[in-house]
Parts: structure tokens; sequence; C-alpha cells
């Protein structure tokens, strides 16, 4: 059985201050570490810029949860950005474009 790297918006849609992108598998971590250029720790909140290419377009928290120990029981990356819908969707597309898929429900 093959295992993708899905990812997802995990907050409600619409606006609000705080917005949580989810990468849960085998390439959540590659995937989280090239968009924030950080090398991420385990379960270590790390304040960093997100990338598209040369673009900013967001700055904040990157937490990092290797599986098994983690909610999905893979590797898990939570990025914690401002809550504008346009920027989620953005980093979002860029992560599909990199390889992960959109989550299905469930």
């Amino acid at each position: 059985m093959e295992f993708d790297t899905i990812v997802a918006v995990a907050t409600p849609p619409g606006q609000g201050g705080v917005g949580i992108l989810r990468l849960s598998g085998p390439e959540a971590r590659a995937l989280g570490e090239g968009l924030t250029g950080a090398k991420l720790s385990a379960r270590r909140a790390q304040f960093s810029e997100v990338r598209v290419g040369e673009e900013i377009v967001d700055q904040g928290l990157a937490l990092y949860f290797p599986g098994p120990h983690s909610f999905t029981g893979e590797d898990v990356v939570e990025l914690q950005l401002h809550g504008s819908p346009m920027v989620l969707h953005y980093v979002l597309d860029a992560c599909c474009r990199r390889g992960a898929r959109l989550a299905r429900p469930g």
C-alpha cells in the first residue's frame, strides 16, 4: 500500500486571525522545510517565513510532529499562518504543485 502526502486547510472557511494548513504523510517534513527554509525540529514551534519560490507570502509558526507519535500516525507539519483565505489557498496550491494531494473528507 502506497501512502500519499496530503494537505488541507484545517481551519473553518472564512476570514480569521489564524489559519492552519496541515500536511500529513511521508513527504510532510520535506514540504514544510521547503516552504519555510527551516530545519523543523520535532514538537517545537518555529517562527518562519513561508515562501513560494522567491516570494515571501506570509510569516507564522511551523510545527513538526513525527509519526507514529502524531494525531494521524504519520509525519505531520502544521503551518499556523495569518487567516487570509487567499494566502492559505496560495500555500495549499504550492503544496499540491510540490507533490501533495488535497485531503479527502474523513
